[in-house]
């Protein structure tokens, strides 16, 4: 099956201007640095009590995410690589491809007592490119598809010559490595870790420049796919985008706050020139993860405004009578300053819904459910579900969208509701 990333890419350097496509990944690769918490709390948890999900349950949900298939990317640690591409082949006939972390620098290394976030940070890489691919060292040619042939690599600058010469040397032994090896990759870029590294006003300018300077020596045989940087803002966003418009410029997510957080980022990057969103304790600590990113797909493709998106998200959380983490009006709220150019520093709060009903949204008029598969109702649909984000043993029909160009914001919120009433019931 062909791979929305590839199509995506294609279009996008066919028309880096015109081109409206946006790549979603989920960072499933969470166990190689917070360890035991990595797959996020359990809600079979009891009050007072902190208990986390099994590995297993952790990959089960990464199966339900790949068979939604609303993820471009799904990012995983090479062992969750071979269990799920190489031995399951869950991606086999799926849309969505397989990526694993292809280095652990040791400022990611995040276990309970430690120190070593606070720390410069090290280049380490405990997997290799042939686990990746085929599971095993020594990879014979016809055993290098078996696997991901996509990967993370990460670089935290320190603005020292020695740490960030060593960190630099590293990824170009990773490169030449890759390119023998057929791997591609993308390349994410943390902020120092150590504070002071970087006077606070530059540090959006000193990670641009620190990029860009990188790549300028690397020919596009051992250019990575695309970038991951923590968004900076509109002004910082244009001038990386704006360099080179084949430099495709993805955001990571960060901490989870609040949903409003996530869905308002994803929009304001998108806006500025981001061409792809990352997010990994976004997603993995939603109340629904399907819905949630169901939702960040919606606002990727501009169907849906992030204002419009919580408060829709809140009322699939009512309907399935799912109690969220917060109320609708806590979680409008803004927990980051990179809203504008300037960056206040301060919480920034939208307007409190009209209606003060807790989670539940105003109710607005309901657009008539479809099947999705003959156009008629609900009733007389005898098809099988057309939507992605429900699993099933067959492969789901495509159902026909709407133009949503000649839609109200209020027809479209409508639309989406109704339509997530037909899914979830």
């Amino acid at each position: 099956m062909r791979k929305s990333l590839d199509e995506k890419l294609a279009r996008i350097h066919a028309d880096p201007h015109g081109a409206k496509d946006f790549l979603l990944a989920d960072a499933k690769d969470a166990d190689m640095a917070l360890a035991i918490g990595a797959p996020g709390k359990s809600p079979e948890a009891h009050p007072g009590e902190v208990r986390f999900r099994s590995l297993s349950e952790y990959r089960e949900i990464i199966a339900a995410i790949v068979e939604q298939g609303l993820v471009d990317i799904m990012l995983m640690s090479a062992s969750t690589n071979e269990v799920l591409t190489i031995q399951r082949r869950i991606f086999d006939d799926s849309p969505v491809t397989p990526a694993a972390r292809a280095n652990d620098t040791t400022d990611i290394h995040i276990l309970r007592g430690s120190r070593y976030a606070e720390q410069p940070s090290l280049p380490f890489r405990t997997a290799t490119l042939d686990h990746i691919q085929c599971g095993h060292l020594d990879c014979r040619a016809e055993e290098r598809t078996l696997g991901a042939d996509l990967g993370l690599y990460s670089i935290t600058f320190q603005n020292d010559a020695v740490l960030d010469r060593q960190a630099l040397e590293e990824y170009k032994t990773f490169r030449l490595e890759a390119e023998r090896k057929g791997f591609r990759h993308f390349l994410e870029v943390f902020d120092p870790n150590v504070p002071g590294s970087v006077a606070p006003e530059k540090i959006a300018e000193f990670i641009n420049d620190a990029i860009v300077r990188t790549l300028a020596g690397v020919t596009s045989r051992g250019r990575p796919l695309f970038l991951k940087v923590v968004y900076h803002g509109p002004k910082a966003m244009e001038e990386l985008v704006n360099y080179d418009p084949h430099l495709i410029v993805g955001i990571l997510g960060g901490s989870a706050g609040t949903t409003y957080d996530a869905f308002k980022l994803l929009s304001e990057a998108r806006k500025y020139g981001a061409r792809v969103a990352l997010f990994g304790r976004k997603i993995n600590n939603a109340e629904n993860q399907l819905a949630f990113i169901r939702f960040l797909r919606l606002i990727a493709d501009g169907e849906i405004t992030a204002e419009e998106a919580v408060q829709a998200y809140h009322g699939v959380l009512h309907r399935l009578g799912i109690k969220p983490h917060r109320e609708l009006a806590e979680d409008m709220q803004l927990q980051t300053n990179v809203m504008s150019y300037g960056g206040s520093g301060t919480v920034i709060s939208v307007p409190k819904p009209s209606r003060s009903t807790g989670s539940r949204p105003a109710q607005k008029e309901q657009a008539k459910p479809g099947c999705g598969c003959s156009g008629g109702t609900e009733a007389a649909c005898t098809c099988k579900s057309s939507d992605p984000s429900r699993p099933s043993g067959n492969r789901p029909v495509v159902e026909p969208l709407p133009d949503f160009s000649r839609m109200t914001a209020a027809e479209k919120v409508a639309y989406h509701r109704a339509r997530w009433n037909r899914i979830l019931g």
